[in-house]
């Protein structure tokens, strides 16, 4: 049988990035808080901790921290079924890639939260990594490109985000007059999110067949920034529509490879638990998303 006072302790230390941390996050000493991880190995017969700065649990600890967080998402729903008291707000961790976030995922969750005591622990990720977040049980649940459910979750279909090569027309005069080639994407700037970030490779698959010898990357990690350095003539980028709209509406960015398109199929991931708060949350979720991102069969 588990005690789980022991893996309290062990989840705090992996969530607090530290002993002291999550020695404080409990209101114990340091010292108590390492006898009970090292408790819980003993009794798990395997190290659950490696002891890195921060910490980080082991594939055996990550096991154990996705069964704990399970156990207790239940328990703190089944507690305000019997009307025990809270602490006011339930929170939930869920996983969102960041072109999402700065553009659909509020408008589709804003009247949900509105009226629930529902807190959002956000943990921001590419939409091809944000199964890993919820694989290693560090969220309920997660925006992912994935259509496949892995197992013990359940998959929802959101919708589509379609992405373009926008560059601004000072950009287009400069590099590609006479139209976009693998050539000028060798000698011009190339804005890309971060080094995780393929969208780039798919539009030039999709358009010339292969990729170029070479790329002059710009890397800006900010959703938010992107598009305006776009439009600053800064390098060319991919943008989904739903974000480039308003920059297109004013003439500030141009589509550099008209016809060709990088779609993006987004679907909801999430525990297949008899949890209240997380079916509240993906209903909400999926009917928001399918209002705000273009549906196709």
């Amino acid at each position: 049988m588990l005690d789980y006072k022991l893996i309290e302790a062990f989840a705090a230390v992996v969530e607090a990035g530290g002993f002291e941390k999550g020695a404080a996050l409990l209101h114990l000493t340091q010292s108590a808080v390492s006898q009970r991880v090292k408790l819980l190995e003993e009794q798990a017969g395997c190290v659950l901790l490696v002891r890195s700065s921060p910490p980080k649990p082991t594939t055996a600890g990550r096991n154990m921290l996705r069964h704990y967080r399970q156990v207790k998402r239940l328990e703190d729903d089944l507690g305000g079924g019997l009307g025990r008291e809270t602490d006011g707000f339930t929170t939930l961790p869920v996983g969102v890639n960041a072109d999402s976030l700065a553009t659909w995922f509020f408008p589709a969750v804003n009247g949900y939260l509105d009226a629930e005591p529902v807190l959002l622990d956000i943990r921001v990720d590419d939409q091809e990594q944000t199964h890993g977040l919820l694989r290693d049980g560090e969220v309920l649940g997660c925006v992912s490109a994935r259509a496949e459910a892995m197992q013990g979750c359940r998959v929802e279909y959101l919708g589509d985000m379609d992405y373009h090569l926008y560059g601004s027309p000072s950009y287009k005069t400069k590099w590609c007059k006479h139209g976009a080639t693998l050539e000028m994407l060798e000698e011009a700037p190339m804005l890309i999110f971060n080094r995780k970030d393929e969208m780039h490779e798919l539009i030039f698959a999709e358009t010339f067949g292969e990729q170029p010898s070479r790329l002059n990357a710009f890397y800006m990690p900010s959703s938010e920034q992107f598009a305006p350095v776009i439009a600053s003539g800064r390098g060319a980028g991919m943008v989904p529509e739903q974000q480039a709209a308003e920059y297109v509406e004013r003439g500030e960015v141009v589509d550099l490879l008209p016809g060709h398109t990088v779609r993006v199929r987004l679907y909801w991931h999430c525990w297949n638990l008899a949890s209240a708060r997380l079916v509240e949350l993906t209903e909400a979720m999926v009917k928001g998303a399918r209002r705000e991102l273009v549906q196709r069969a």
